[in-house]
């Protein structure tokens, strides 16, 4: 009750609550980790907010998390030591769009879905897709990526400045509105990917891009996943600018089949798309389906019309969902390891090897244009059997793509799942990061018992 009055003497009543449903709200994600709710929630408006809040709990020692909409996949939003929770719901504001340089000022509670109606009046588009409705804030924090980032990057690439509150509740500007630097250190990459642990963003500049003058759509099946994949890998070996390239295997393709009502062939597939002007995208597209034909490929079609477009992406989208809604009172993990290229296939073929020996429900997709796939798995949270095997192939396919030189997270973070492999994956390194974390918050309260082991 002390912190609950306490916070009400510095943010108008209405907006701090301890209200057991928006506690439990503010609890989870969308990820396979247990709930934990904080001990207050704080709907914050604005920066000086933020350092009003942040600075008390400094002084205090009291755990601050961040919470955009939820929609991370290892829990990175989790208040797992309590505390306030953060709700940027509230600051959600476009704050200003310069066309001619191609950037947008945004507040971390504006969505990518928000953000995109807004640019679409300027004639332009921001690049990541991670499927859900992510805000910016939180896809900030995660260094998101998604199905574009084969040709526009990661989300590291887009963001070019921030307003970030220290754990001392100073607020320090980083990045700016050029096109490039180098003065000093690179902190806005630093703080990018941090997940809430060096700082709480209130404000983010956003690169963004003219939508394309022509976009084409196309659907590719296989008769096996490595002819799908060597398909992608020519596609790319051959500069073909190919705006998003993904795969999702026979089993993923019949549960969408089912559950968005389409009938694509249950064979592995690509989804392909092509931005650029009439001419060329109609090369790009021919040269593209010449080299899937070499590959043995079944089914080529593309689609040019918006609705037809859309109702394709779906398909990939809904992926996920299709498993959640077929088998309810399941829960979802779904790995989000990196390999090189080269190394693709074998890691596809290795994913595949343990779902079919664990016997579990699953599948795999990915954006098979930058080596980044998720090996999806259904399993019974109360069957101890099923959860051994779920977390014995997790590992396993961590551990394969580290030993190929990858990643144990390509654009879910690290959060509460990637936390063991830290050392295995960065060495010595992950002591420079420590160091970082403890000279930035020497207290321990921004997002505690995330990134690091405790």
């Amino acid at each position: 009750m002390a912190l609950l009055d306490d916070l009400k003497k510095m943010i108008p009543a209405q907006r701090v609550s301890n209200n057991e449903t928006v506690l439990f709200q503010h609890s989870k994600d969308e990820s396979y980790h247990p709930a934990r709710n904080p001990d207050v929630v704080v709907f914050v408006e604005s920066a000086e907010e933020i350092s009003q809040i942040v600075n008390y709990a400094n002084e205090k020692g009291i755990p601050v998390v961040p919470f955009g909409v939820g929609s991370g996949l290892e829990g990175a939003a989790i208040p797992v030591h309590g505390g306030i929770a953060l709700d940027f719901t509230s600051m959600n504001q476009v704050l200003e769009v310069r066309p001619d340089d191609f950037l947008v000022r945004v507040q971390p509670g504006v969505t990518r879905d928000q953000l995109n109606k807004e640019l679409k009046r300027y004639g332009l588009f921001f690049s990541i897709d991670p499927g859900a409705d992510a805000s910016i804030g939180g896809m900030c924090a995660t260094n998101a990526s998604g199905t574009m980032a084969v040709r526009y990057g990661v989300m590291k690439n887009q963001v070019k400045g921030l307003e970030v509150v220290l754990a001392n509740g100073e607020i320090i500007r980083t990045g700016g509105l050029s096109a490039k630097s180098s003065s000093g250190y690179n902190l806005t990459d630093l703080f990018v990917g941090s997940e809430g642990t060096l700082g709480v963003f209130s404000e983010i500049i956003l690169r963004v891009y003219g939508i394309p003058e022509a976009t084409m759509a196309v659907r590719a099946s296989f008769p096996g996943v490595e002819q799908a994949v060597n398909t992608a890998l020519a596609i790319m070996g051959a500069g073909i600018p190919v705006a998003r390239i993904e795969l999702v295997d026979a089993n993923g393709i019949a549960h969408v089949n089912r559950y968005k009502g389409v009938e694509y062939p249950e064979a592995p597939t690509l989804f392909l798309e092509f931005h650029g002007n009439e001419a060329g995208l109609a090369q790009d597209v021919e040269f593209a389906q010449s080299l899937a034909e070499e590959h043995k490929c079944v089914e080529f079609l593309f689609e040019r019309d918006s609705k037809a477009r859309a109702i394709l992406w779906e398909a990939r989208h809904h992926f996920a969902y299709s498993f959640i809604h077929t088998y309810r009172g399941r829960r979802k993990l779904s790995t989000d390891v990196v390999v090189p290229l080269s190394e693709l296939p074998g890691a596809i073929r290795f994913a595949h090897q343990l779902l079919e020996e664990s016997g579990l429900i699953g599948a795999v997709a990915g954006h098979v244009g930058d080596g980044n796939f998720h090996t999806l798995m259904m399993f019974n949270p109360e069957d101890p059997d099923e959860v051994e095997k779920v977390n014995r192939n997790n590992e396993a396919i961590v551990n394969y793509a580290l030993s190929k030189g990858g990643t144990s997270t390509g654009e879910h973070g690290v959060g509460l799942g990637k936390m063991k492999y830290q050392g295995q994956e960065h060495g010595k390194a992950l002591d420079v990061m420590v160091a970082i974390k403890k000279q930035l918050d020497p207290k321990g309260i921004l997002n505690p018992g995330k990134l690091f082991m405790d």
